[in-house]
């Protein structure tokens, strides 16, 4: 049964930037950071993205690959705005909303036509806010998100259960939840590439692998997924570990391996408009044994660079010559969102 309708605006900092300033229309459009500063990207326009630029890309990245691109203070106070009224549209469609971010929330609409919701929906934010949405509808919170990302910018994709069959064994294992790059280069090197490899794989090898992640990759994998949509509450802390195929016990091996935790994490606190000022890392020995290390910087920050070299400082704090390591995990906490204290002083640096 359809139910469940992911919302997700269409690079929503820099549509929104493009709205209120037409003579940023058809133009890229780099919201965050400063060709000359050390601020990363927030969100580029669709015109910007053609020369390869997205989020959490150091500024200077963005304008050696397009020099003409036009570089954006962020203006929270406008995004957050849109945000309160696009919720407040979805509201009037149902009282179980899940945001995500101020960009991209779950709605379950059980008992309604959830394709008509759907277009109604996407329609009201384009007429009243002059914004695209691109609108994923399935019958679960996973499948919705993988329909909304199919045909964006401004796209509509309905996937029903003879769809998910059909389109999940063609999918990158990349598109699953919690496969970043680390996880993606361990599934490749046994010979797992897409979802229809990692179904064939069985639960038994990802779990051996992942642990408990591995199991519910198994499941995702097959299109099962039975978390409700609900407000959970405000994030505190975001993070992403891996269980490595062979102990390691190179530190440049971990080192890069939290360089990729760093990046992959700070994109998506940039895409939020959210900053972290606790830095963890956690890890388990080949014998089990688990430690944490933890460090809380002086101001907050979204700056994977920062995070990178934060990470790599507490592992150099961790004993290496005795045991080899079996996982390892990097944790991002004491979140504040864009609306919240210090939002203006840790805002992406700009110039002058």
């Amino acid at each position: 049964m359809l139910r469940i309708i992911h919302v997700d605006m269409d690079a929503f900092f820099a549509a929104v930037e493009q709205r209120d300033h037409p003579e940023l229309r058809g133009l890229p459009v780099v919201v965050g950071g400063s060709p000359k500063g050390r601020g990363v990207v927030a969100t580029a326009s669709y015109e910007a993205r053609r020369f390869g630029i997205r989020s959490a890309m150091p500024a200077a990245e963005a304008y050696a690959r397009c020099p003409q691109a036009v570089f954006v203070r962020p203006n929270f106070r406008a995004y957050e705005e849109a945000s309160r009224r696009i919720r407040g549209i979805f509201r009037d469609y149902s009282g179980i909303i899940e945001p995500v971010s101020l960009d991209e929330a779950y709605i379950d609409v059980s008992g309604q036509d959830a394709v008509a919701v759907g277009r109604a929906i996407k329609a009201r934010i384009q007429r009243e806010l002059k914004l695209t949405a691109s609108v994923g509808i399935s019958y679960n919170k996973f499948m919705a998100k993988i329909a909304s990302d199919l045909e964006k910018p401004d796209g509509f994709t309905v996937i029903d259960e003879q769809r998910a069959a059909e389109l999940l064994p063609t999918l990158p294992v990349r598109k699953l939840p919690g496969v970043g790059t680390r996880s993606e280069e361990v599934l490749q090197r046994i010979g797992i590439y897409t979802v229809g490899d990692l179904q064939r794989s069985g639960s038994e090898l990802l779990t051996r692998l992942f642990g408990r992640r591995g199991a519910e990759l198994a499941l995702l994998a097959r299109g099962i997924d039975e978390r409700p949509v609900g407000d959970d509450g405000e994030t505190k802390s975001i993070s992403e570990e891996t269980t490595f195929e062979r102990d390691v016990g190179d530190r440049t091996e971990l080192e890069r391996t939290l360089g990729d935790f760093s990046t992959s994490l700070c994109r998506q606190l940039v895409r939020s408009g959210c900053r972290i000022r606790t830095v963890t890392i956690k890890v388990r020995y080949e014998d089990f044994t688990d430690i944490t290390r933890s460090c809380t910087l002086p101001d907050y920050t979204c700056d994977p660079d920062k995070v990178r070299a934060t990470a790599c400082q507490l592992l150099a704090r961790v004993d290496l010559t005795r045991h080899r390591v079996r996982l390892i995990g990097l944790h991002l906490g004491n979140l504040i969102g864009p609306g919240e204290p210090y939002q203006m002083k840790f805002s992406f640096p700009m110039d002058g």
